[in-house]
């Protein structure tokens, strides 16, 4: 039976590189028209959803790692874009393939970008702390994906304008609406779906791998169901074959994915891990607590609690504070329980909260026997209040005057995630809760490596209208902790309460020390303070 024809409409011209019917006319789709172009704009659809996934998925990887994700997210986005545009320009020698190219071009998205979590993991966790060179190769790696990923999602634009005129030829501006319509709802799909589905249901590594695949698979069947008549049988046999790889692997990898995180994790904490969950808000590992072994703990893989220092710190945070009226006290993060028991050992303590937005972190100090004994079984005490929210929303629905001490456990001000609560607007909302005479305790980051961090906390109290003293307690060899006291009406005395418990590692003499160590050896010159419009750490 002989397929007829239409002739094809003025100015129209056959894809060049592949089979074509009678008198050059394009080889006939194996669906209608309709059909095959509503298959081609449901690609663009996935396609877009899945290239958004791999953009999130760096900037979420690479901020886990390193903390700061300001930074994280401007490498990200500004490489991918720059490669994009690269990618739309090197793609335009490749529309005279049409289909081949496209198909080429999605496996490799494939594989590059549902790798990408797990390589830049892995350089995280086993050259990160070798020094030199190798100390910035998962930075290096980042820029290499975002580069190679945005080259790739840039050449599937001026591809799929090829198969949409290959479909049904249009005028150019209708096949750009149509086209950038798919892109831009698939977009929205991939950008909702990482955070609200992929990441809290299948973590980084498996989320991407699954988003590969997917990728692959569909970009694939795109062009081996639709086009295959496009291609020859020397390129269909190579597409398929790379399909079924990058598909076998990144399937396998991620199967995988459980064992190759556990060995990463060793290699990043040590053989003694003995609890790693993640939270709706950050990963939790403890390590230790047996044999002798000293507690540590582990959040988005930062050391927050060291065993061998952490009364050191806590009695340095709290017993300052407590020099004066303490019966109500509000502890600002903290949700390890650790603050919280230092604040207990004080007479005339009547009522303790602690904010702390990871319940999961709340949860494990309760019921984890050996930080639980470590923490004194604080929860247990009926005084004990926990109210899982973030610190800035809490402070701003607290009566003003509503407690005699506040202790901000927070994490470092150099993590851009907490600038917000070494704000000057939150020292404010800080300074309204006190109590007349009451004191705020701010830990400030550590001093020796970040003093500058350390003045413009000191700065940003003061313009909130706090009076300050300083002081800074050494740590493990080559770390210390810097700390702010400050009282609303007048500097704060820094000493010890004289019928308070006497702390295991702070004495009188030692405290006084500690706050001449914090001397600004600029002769007193302060940086600015930290706004929320203008954070400075």
């Amino acid at each position: 039976m002989i397929e007829r024809h239409a002739p094809a409409p003025p100015g129209s011209r056959p894809p060049r590189g592949g089979p074509s019917g009678p008198r050059g006319t394009p080889a006939p789709l194996p669906v209608r028209p309709a059909t095959a172009r509503f298959l081609v704009l449901a690609g663009v659809f996935v396609c877009a959803a899945c290239g958004l996934v791999y953009e999130l998925e760096l900037v979420a990887v690479a901020s886990y790692l390193t903390g700061d994700s300001v930074t994280q997210a401007s490498i990200v986005l500004s490489v991918m874009v720059f490669a994009m545009g690269i990618g739309s320009l090197v793609a335009k020698r490749l529309r005279r393939l049409g289909a081949a190219g496209f198909g080429a071009v999605e496996t490799a998205l494939a594989l590059a970008g549902g790798s990408s979590a797990m390589a830049l993991y892995a350089a995280f966790a086993w050259t990160g702390d070798r020094g030199g060179l190798w100390a910035d190769a998962p930075r290096a790696l980042l820029v290499v994906f975002s580069l190679t990923i945005g080259l790739l999602i840039g050449a599937e634009v001026p591809l799929l304008m090829e198969l949409i005129q290959r479909v049904r030829r249009q005028d150019v501006g209708g096949a750009v609406a149509d086209l950038f319509a798919a892109d831009y709802v698939g977009a929205l799909i991939g950008g909702l779906a990482f955070p609200f589905l992929l990441l809290p249901f299948l973590g980084q590594l498996t989320a991407a791998l699954v988003t590969g695949t997917v990728n692959a698979v569909v970009g694939a069947a795109l062009v081996l169901g639709l086009f295959r008549r496009d291609l020859t049988g020397r390129a269909r046999r190579l597409l398929l074959t790379a399909g079924v790889l990058v598909i076998a692997l990144l399937t396998t990898t991620a199967v995988l994915a459980d064992d190759f995180e556990r060995a990463a994790r060793r290699a990043l904490y040590g053989q003694d891990v003995r609890v790693a969950v993640r939270t709706g808000t950050q990963e939790i590992v403890l390590r230790g607590d047996a044999d002798g072994r000293p507690l540590d703990l582990f959040l988005d893989g930062r050391l927050r609690v060291a065993g061998g220092d952490e009364r050191r710190y806590h009695e340095a945070l709290v017993h300052p504070a407590m020099a004066g009226p303490h019966a109500r006290v509000l502890i600002l993060g903290g949700g390890d329980g650790l603050a919280a028991r230092e604040v207990l050992r004080f007479p005339g303590v009547r009522r303790v909260e602690i904010v702390e937005v990871d319940a999961g972190l709340s949860r494990l100090a309760r019921h984890d026997p050996g930080l639980s004994a470590l923490n004194g079984h604080a929860y247990d005490d009926p005084r004990v209040r926990v109210t899982t929210d973030d610190a800035f929303r809490r402070l701003r629905g607290v009566p003003a005057g509503a407690y005699d001490v506040v202790v901000s456990d927070l994490p470092d001000p150099g993590l851009t995630a907490g600038a917000k609560l070494y704000s000057q607007e939150f020292y404010g909302l800080a300074r309204r809760v006190l109590a007349p005479g009451g004191r705020l305790v701010v830990h400030a980051g550590p001093y020796a490596a970040r003093p500058r961090v350390f003045h413009t906390v000191e700065s940003t109290l003061r313009a909130a209208g706090l009076r300050t003293a300083s002081y800074r307690v050494s740590g493990s060899p080559g770390g210390d902790w810097g700390f702010l006291l400050a009282g609303a009406r007048t500097p704060p005395a820094l000493r010890l309460a004289p019928r308070g418990p006497r702390p295991a590692t702070l004495t009188p003499g030692s405290l006084a020390r500690a706050g001449r160590a914090t001397a600004d050896p600029r002769g007193g010159e302060r940086p600015p303070p930290s706004t929320l419009v203008h954070p400075r750490y």
